[in-house]
């Protein structure tokens, strides 16, 4: 049996939709009730380290103060909205591309993390957070005496 997937988005962005858009002026989707059609989930990348977990995902166009990370039952939620501003008065666009856009991305955390010692960082696009390790988890060096 073939199992073909279904996407919905590919028949919103026809020619038909550009058309549809330059008359109307705004996205078919839009007009259908498919705001989220334009919703994307950020690429992450976790980068496990002797003492922490290093979670990068990647947020370009949210600045610092539209992201919101959380901590709950050993759940890491990171998430993030951003408005589009409203038309101004005598104001006429062309053409109107940018959007409403969110996301929310969970990740269940380890038992063997610090949950009160997660820090987070912001530049560039990019949001790094830093999950360090427990101290019963973290590796210990010792010397082997030979005998």
């Amino acid at each position: 049996m073939t199992i073909a997937k279904y996407r919905p988005q590919a028949v919103l962005t026809s020619p038909f939709s550009e058309l549809v858009n330059e008359f109307f002026g705004r996205d078919i989707s839009q007009m259908l009730g498919h705001d989220d059609a334009h919703r994307s989930v950020p690429a992450v990348n976790i980068v496990e380290r002797a003492n922490e977990f290093e979670l990068h995902l990647m947020a370009p166009g949210y600045a610092k103060e539209d992201l919101k990370l959380n901590v709950e039952d050993n759940t890491l939620t990171v998430s993030a909205e951003k408005k589009v501003e409203d038309l101004k008065e005598n104001e006429r666009f062309t053409r109107r591309e940018f959007v409403h856009s969110s996301f929310t991305r969970s990740f269940r955390l380890p038992e063997t993390v610090n949950a009160e010692g997660i820090r987070a960082e912001h530049a560039n696009g990019m949001l790094v957070v830093r999950i360090p390790k427990a101290e019963a988890v973290k590796p210990k060096a010792r010397e082997i005496i030979i005998s």
